[in-house]
């Protein structure tokens, strides 16, 4: 369906926010996922917040003409949606996690991220970095380890006293 001049700058206008106001943005391609999927991912990351939207690859083309990013864009084929947010690696990730669900219907094509282009395969490791959460238990748990071998070979020692 055509969109009239006023709504293509409306979302021309969008797009330029996305990309000065974001830490990072996704490019995804959609295609064959329907209402209730989109309306899922779309809660996902916005239980992170970040946000999901499909736009024009034409109007994003042309945003993305304004801005200086490192790198070379990553091809945008099929259909394109933007997922994006203030955090850095909360937008790629909700779609990576959607994606191991929905493999045939989502895919991530690229990014942005810290004022590059990062290519499909760079974008993918970004999203398979943990959550703060799971990061932050895994810290407590390698500075535990050693004092936990420590008590474990104190008790062997009393053990053998006893």
């Amino acid at each position: 369906m055509a969109i009239n001049k006023d709504r293509k700058k409306e979302i021309y206008e969008k797009v330029q926010g996305i990309l000065k106001d974001s830490a990072s943005v996704v490019f995804v391609n959609f295609k064959g996922l329907n209402v209730t999927d989109t309306t899922q991912l779309r809660n996902n990351l916005r239980d992170e917040d970040s946000s999901y939207s499909v736009i024009k690859k034409s109007l994003v083309r042309k945003a993305l003409e304004n801005y200086s990013f490192k790198g070379d864009m990553p091809e945008l084929e099929g259909e394109l949606a933007l997922a994006y947010g203030e955090d850095l690696i909360a937008p790629a990730r909700g779609v990576y996690e959607f994606q191991k669900k929905n493999k045939e219907n989502i895919a991530i094509l690229g990014g942005i991220f810290e004022g590059s282009f990062m290519n499909k395969e760079k974008m993918l490791s970004i999203a398979q970095i943990p959550a703060p959460q799971i990061l932050k238990g895994q810290f407590v748990n390698l500075i535990n380890s050693p004092i936990q071998g420590f008590v474990t070979a104190l008790s062997k020692i009393a053990d053998k006293k006893i």
